[in-house]
């Protein structure tokens, strides 16, 4: 009895090794398998057939192709190269490109086969022209265009703003300076931004009432309105509508294309203010 019971465990235990056996076997031809792969897919994306040779760009200039072609330098790793076209850095392409190139706003970058890659772009649309923190009588000032972002990016542009007026401000609120770096204000923001659409329209509003607008000026929570005719208009920022309803309210009582006027007032609600040039100022009701 005890003999056929030592027989059995042998075999128990010579079966449980053949099992371990097999399963070291599967695993190192797992192991070997995996290897052969990870060789086939390195050797394979070494080769041209399946690399970047060629950038094309479409809406500027060519020579974004050399930027895009350098961020495809070299290899992740030291292993896999960054042409690759399965592995191209498409974030740092476009972060290379855009930190070149300030006046483009969209950047899209697909794969033109497996050895080209197409990039389109798109340029920011000048607002109008920001220049400096407030208005002054020179005729040397330097100007800026920025995009509806409120986004400065370049001195000049190959498109006409949307806004022909020029526009001051400070670039941080409640100073009188504007901060300059490396490439002047280029790259700052303006700081009042969500408020230029309703400032932008009540200028091309006053226009339409005899003189176009020159300049726009925004101070310490007030708009400063600057006609051809040479008269300032004032209100409150953000309160572009009521300013508009008094001034129309008010437009019999005086002329705002012939000059005659220095500035008017807007900024109390039901009150028109005037002053004639070389007079006082009078109230309208």
């Amino acid at each position: 009895m005890s003999g056929r019971v030592s027989l059995e465990r042998r075999g128990s235990a010579g079966l449980a090794a053949r099992r371990r056996r097999g399963r070291r076997r599967a695993f190192i031809a797992f192991v070997v398998v995996l290897i052969i792969l990870c060789g086939a897919a390195l050797y394979g994306v070494q080769q041209p057939a399946v690399r970047i040779s060629h950038v094309e760009v479409f809406g500027t200039n060519a020579a974004l192709a050399t930027i895009a072609e350098a961020s495809m330098r070299g290899r992740y790793l030291g292993i896999i190269p960054r042409d690759s076209t399965f592995f191209f850095p498409e974030a740092t392409i476009r972060a290379d490109i855009l930190a070149a190139r300030l006046d483009l706003s969209t950047i899209s970058i697909f794969r033109n086969g497996l050895t080209g890659l197409s990039i389109k772009v798109n340029n920011r649309v000048p607002i109008a022209r920001w220049c400096g923190a407030a208005k002054v009588a020179s005729s040397t000032e330097t100007c800026y265009v920025f995009d509806d972002s409120g986004y400065i990016f370049a001195t000049t542009s190959d498109e006409s703003p949307v806004n022909p007026f020029t526009f001051y401000e400070p670039l941080n609120s409640g100073s009188t300076s504007s901060p300059q770096t490396s490439s002047g204000p280029i790259g700052s923001t303006l700081p009042h931004v969500s408020e230029f659409p309703a400032a932008f329209n009540f200028a091309r509003q006053v226009a339409t009432l005899g003189s176009p607008v020159s300049a726009l000026a925004i101070h310490d929570g007030e708009v400063d309105v600057h006609l051809t005719s040479g008269t300032r208009l004032t209100y409150v920022l953000g309160h572009e509508q009521n300013a508009f309803t008094a001034l129309v309210s008010a437009k019999s009582n005086f002329n705002l294309a012939d000059g005659s006027l220095d500035y008017v007032d807007l900024r109390f609600d039901g009150k028109v203010y005037v002053k004639k040039k070389g007079a006082g100022s009078t109230g309208s009701p």
